[in-house]
């Protein structure tokens, strides 16, 4: 007991704070999409009011000189309020010679008294004649922003520089300071202007910009409708963000506060009372200057009703499992010596019924072995017998076939005809019948192997028309009758699998003797051994093979690569056995006795 209580506490100790920090990395990793998904939705908006600032220029660029009825009925197509809400007004600024000053005016109070507006005394602000102007000529919602109709930018010294340089670059212009009469505590209101240039009017130079250039289009717009639309789609309470713009302004100033959700009077904590906080800072591209939005909320925001407790009960569930575990491995010591006992017994078992199953797979070798010794003795009989039997009998009968034939060529024709016929049916059928005996057992097996392979190798080209090339470097090898069929079986099996199978156009044969040892390898260039044939159901070519190697206790592999051929490679050692040179006497009075039949 004292060993398992303090056992048990540590392991629900480890398993409360495994299971904090799990939950508060789950939620931390949650916390950190959702504020990827506000960032991107932000930068999402600011793109859609770039493109209606791109969009308004559009329509200056192919429709010129654009009528205040024009604009008015473009400006409420996009619907600012439903779908751009915190665009606060459109606007575009003329460019105005003072020599054309008046045209302008009367142009402008026309354009009003034809729509049912009127402007009293619509003229430019502030007073005064200057070499030209950049007048605000059209806004919307006109009903908010009539007092900025006839403004002239130029008169404002801070933004003449940068109308010039809006106009020579053609660039997009942010503004970095805050416009004041859109802008209130925790309110910030900026803008953005691109100019306008006649259309069609070549703008590759500063020259021709200069040239082109008939004003400027410009947005205003709320960072706090911007964002605060995004903040309240976020499904967590309590979310804090800071958006700051951290690019250089006209001020010099960097790390100026556009928004913060959290406002001025926010309590601060303690750091030991004040829940944990996750933080995320992500960076905002507002047209080439860097915002910086930063994401906050208590941990606790995050948390489900069974997370806040899921690390209490993780620790509760450790203690009393490791509790339980602890009293069942006491339960279990008392056995375990039973059990070793009876895993010996087990073992013993399954050895004894592991060497009978090897016993009974030696047996079933040896009578393979067995079966494949009687099945070649059998051929070899039967070979005999054919020779001997009906190979003797047609060759008297083929001899008395052809004195018939001699002694009827003069006198009778259609006889010594009908001889002829017999003669050649006889020659046929010695054929066939020499053809089984090779089939059954070749005869020039007695001569030895490496005579029996090239014989082999010489019947398959005949055959078959492919090229074949023989290395055989031992002439003489001491080799069993028994091994010397296996080998030669063997060659047949691979070739008749070459030509059934490989699609091959050149077969290569080696045998090769390595110190005790005797290989042969078949190789060919056809189309490989494709997955799952070597085991295919019905196949037992390869098998076969396997199997004689095995009984000689050699070693058999075989190796293919999809299309680059296949290669069968048998080994099998050499005992101290006689040298078959050449055929011994009753070999060589049976081959005498062949002879005359072959």
């Amino acid at each position: 007991m004292w060993v398992g209580l303090p056992f048990s506490l540590a392991v629900g100790m480890v398993l409360y704070f495994a299971t904090a920090n799990s939950i508060e990395a789950d939620s931390r990793t949650r916390f950190a999409g959702l504020a990827q998904n506000a960032r991107n939705t932000i930068s999402a908006r600011i793109k859609s009011y770039t493109d209606v600032l791109r969009g308004t220029v559009s329509v200056f660029q192919i429709s010129e000189p654009l009528t205040r009825r024009q604009f008015h009925g473009y400006v409420r197509g996009l619907g600012l309020a439903k779908n751009f809400p915190a665009i606060e007004n459109i606007n575009f600024a003329q460019l105005l010679l003072d020599a054309d000053r008046e045209a302008y005016l009367q142009r402008m109070r026309s354009e009003r008294a034809a729509d049912g507006t009127v402007l009293e005394d619509f003229t430019i602000t502030p007073p005064g004649r200057r070499p030209s102007y950049t007048v605000v000529t059209f806004v919307e919602p006109e009903e908010r922003w009539a007092a900025t109709l006839g403004y002239d930018m130029f008169a404002n010294p801070l933004i003449i520089d940068t109308l010039a340089n809006l106009r020579d670059t053609g660039k997009l212009f942010t503004s970095g300071l805050p416009i004041a009469f859109i802008s209130g505590p925790n309110r910030t209101g900026l803008g953005m202007r691109l100019p306008v240039y006649r259309p069609l009017a070549p703008t590759a130079t500063v020259a021709q910009r200069r040239a082109a250039y008939i004003g400027t289009v410009g947005i205003a717009f709320s960072v706090q409708k911007l964002v605060q639309g995004v903040i309240d789609d976020v499904p967590i309470r309590n979310v804090r963000m800071m958006l700051v713009d951290n690019a250089i302004g006209p001020d010099m100033r960097r790390g100026r506060v556009l928004f913060d959700t959290g406002g001025a009077g926010e309590t601060v904590l303690p750091s030991l009372l004040a829940p944990a906080r996750f933080s995320a800072t992500l960076p905002i591209d507002f047209n080439g200057r860097q915002w910086d939005a930063t994401f906050s909320v208590a941990a606790t925001e995050l948390y489900t009703g069974f997370e806040e407790f899921a690390p209490w009960l993780a620790m509760m569930a450790g203690s009393i499992s490791s509790m339980l575990l602890y009293a069942l491995f006491h339960a279990l010591t008392s056995s375990r010596r039973r059990a070793i006992k009876m895993a010996k017994g087990m073992t013993r078992e399954l050895r004894d019924s592991q060497a009978k199953l090897q016993l009974s797979h030696q047996n079933l070798r040896r009578l393979a072995a067995h079966a494949d010794q009687i099945k070649e003795g059998e051929r070899k009989r039967i070979a005999r017998e054919i020779h001997d039997d009906l190979g003797q009998n047609l060759l008297a009968l083929r001899i008395e076939a052809d004195m018939l034939s001699s002694r009827t060529r003069e006198r009778h024709p259609r006889l010594h005809a009908r001889a002829r016929s017999t003669l050649q049916q006889i020659d046929a059928t010695i054929k066939s019948v020499r053809q089984i005996i090779n089939d059954l057992r070749p005869n020039v097996l007695d001569l030895g192997l490496s005579a029996a392979v090239e014989w082999q190798i010489a019947e398959f080209k005949r055959r078959t028309g492919i090229a074949c090339e023989l290395i055989d470097e031992p002439k003489e090898v001491a080799l069993s009758d028994h091994a010397a069929t296996a080998f030669f079986r063997i060659l047949q099996e691979s070739l008749s699998n070459i030509v059934r199978h490989a699609q091959a156009t050149r077969v290569r044969v080696e045998l090769k003797l390595n110190g005790n040892r005797l290989s042969m390898t078949v190789t060919d260039n056809g189309i490989g051994l494709q997955a799952g044939e070597r085991a295919k159901v019905g196949s037992f070519g390869l098998v076969g093979i396997e199997e004689r190697i095995s009984i000689l206790g050699g070693s058999f592999s075989i190796s293919s690569n999809g299309g680059d051929g296949t290669t069968v490679c048998v080994s099998v050692p050499l005992h101290n056995e006689p040298s078959r040179g050449g055929p011994s006497g009753a070999v060589a009075g049976k081959s005498e006795s062949h002879a005359a039949f072959v």
